[in-house]
């Protein structure tokens, strides 16, 4: 059947479809506020026209090369395309502005080819195992993969600041509670404004701080990078050594949370990259341009890729929002989810599959050739750079719901950055929180309910309790170096 597969994948349509989405979807991930799901989504109606494998290609091809597409304008602008580009961002534009960019997204593109490669070889070997395992995952265990991912909050905090990074976390928990609430359909912090009963769009607020901040602070320079720097060639700087070790450990987390119904690749992304802080050796460069992050954020975001279609492909239940919409376009062509998807139409599903690989190496491929040209955008005076940065936020703003309040939040959030950001506060940790927020309100409300009201259901559950486990592990090194920066403190006072 696999060979049958590799025969109907080696066609000349489906190897031209699997190319077009792969570069359409570097395109899209490369736009601020166009993401993956709109993309697969648009296309379904498209795929109907063509043939089911075709279709599946074509649409495959999107995700992969979104999902890598959105750490380029992250690297080179401060601009993540998507949101799971954030973490690269972190890193990624202190590169850019050393002077380093070509170095930078060379990582990127190598090690969103290894994490996107690892999870689709985990998909095809084990699908159906992992997709018990994703069944063993209730709200509780939501609840506490959100702790999980909130504890990233102390290692992101620089040295000095952790009371400021709580503070940021915070706050970041408080605007994702905003709307309506998702256990009672009560109405919380609106003011009475319609468009903020569904809660503040998240995009523009990302945008927001990001984007439009950047240009805010650019304002007074004539270019990115900083001093007189020039890019180095990206043909005679080689790989930066000791990588292997955080694009593996971003591929395995990137796999394992995008297995999970429901979780995403930013928080995947956000996972890696604190996990990886945490390990690493060179813990001073974090937020300074340290390539350690891009490897672990950039493997996990796009190892999320394969390991969200586990529970799409076998249960039907969609991994993300991108595979919800993947799963349209699997119906509209009658293609149940379950057994016979891999028995009766054997053929589609893993020549499907095999797409992804090919998919990997197209945006390599690409990703490599044009890093070099990618990078001199950083060489662009601001004087130019800065208008077309904000028209295509704007627009990108504007098309996630068609909505002139989203641009309006959009500016609101930049101007509100800015001025946290000059206060020492830590802009990583408020988009955590943001991002997170509703995941552990839900969980926790639905765990109450799992549980018939006893708080007992967070700990007695055998998945749970190695979440605490693990989320204690995490906590350890950061405690201990508060309390090494203490006793410093003390004799230094003495």
């Amino acid at each position: 059947m696999i060979f049958d597969a590799v025969q109907s994948l080696l066609a000349p349509s489906a190897l031209l479809a699997v190319f077009i989405g792969t570069v359409a979807g570097m395109i899209v991930g490369g736009m601020p506020g166009l993401t993956a799901t709109m993309a697969v989504a648009l296309l379904i109606p498209v795929t109907y026209a063509l043939h089911p494998l075709t279709g599946l290609v074509l649409m495959g091809g999107v995700y992969c090369g979104a999902m890598y597409g959105g750490s380029i304008p992250a690297i080179l602008l401060h601009t993540p395309g998507t949101p799971a580009a954030v973490a690269t961002a972190l890193e990624g534009y202190p590169l850019t502005q050393q002077g380093r960019g070509g170095m930078a997204l060379k990582v990127s593109v190598v090690s969103s080819f290894i994490g996107g490669v690892f999870s689709t070889l985990v998909l095809l070997l084990t699908a159906p195992l992992l997709a018990i395992f994703a069944l063993k995952f209730g709200p509780p265990e939501y609840f506490l993969l959100a702790i999980l991912g909130l504890v990233g909050i102390v290692s992101l905090a620089d040295e000095g600041r952790l009371i400021k990074a709580l503070i940021s976390g915070i706050l970041g928990l408080v605007i994702a509670v905003v709307g309506t609430d998702p256990i009672s359909g009560s109405l919380r912090y609106t003011m009475g404004v319609r468009d903020l009963f569904d809660g503040v769009a998240f995009m523009p607020v990302l945008i927001g701080m990001f984007s439009i901040t950047e240009m805010l602070k650019l304002t007074g320079a004539t270019r990115i990078i900083h001093e007189k720097a020039e890019i180095r060639p990206i043909k005679r700087e080689p790989m930066p050594k000791g990588m292997g070790k955080f694009i593996g450990l971003g591929s395995g987390v990137g796999t394992l949370v995008g297995i999970l119904p429901g979780e995403g690749a930013t928080i995947a992304a956000f996972l890696s990259y604190n996990i990886a802080r945490q390990h690493s050796k060179n813990r001073a460069l974090f937020g300074k341009g340290n390539p350690e992050g891009i490897a672990a954020a950039e493997s996990g975001n796009n190892g999320c890729v394969g390991g969200s279609l586990v529970p799409t492909l076998t249960l039907g239940i969609p991994g993300n929002s991108v595979a919800a919409a993947l799963l349209g376009g699997l119906m509209i062509h009658g293609l149940i989810p379950g057994p016979e998807l891999f028995t009766k139409h054997g053929v589609i599903t893993y020549g499907f599959i095999l797409s992804m690989f090919l998919a990997n190496v197209i945006f390599l491929g690409l990703g490599l050739y044009f890093a070099p040209y990618f990078a001199r955008i950083s060489l662009i005076p601001t004087a130019l750079l800065i208008p077309a940065v904000c028209l295509f936020s704007a627009l990108g703003s504007f098309a996630m719901n068609n909505s002139v309040f989203d641009v309006y939040v959009m500016l609101f959030f930049a101007v509100a950055a800015l001025v946290l950001e000059r206060a020492g506060f830590s802009l990583g940790a408020l988009i955590l929180g943001l991002i997170l927020g509703p995941i552990a309100e839900t969980g926790f409300a639905q765990g109450l309910i799992v549980g018939h009201g006893s708080y007992s259901v967070f700990f007695t559950r055998g998945p749970c309790q190695v979440l605490w486990a693990v989320i204690l592990l995490l906590l350890v090194p950061p405690v201990i170096q508060i309390y090494r920066n203490h006793v410093r403190g003390a004799k230094a006072d003495g």
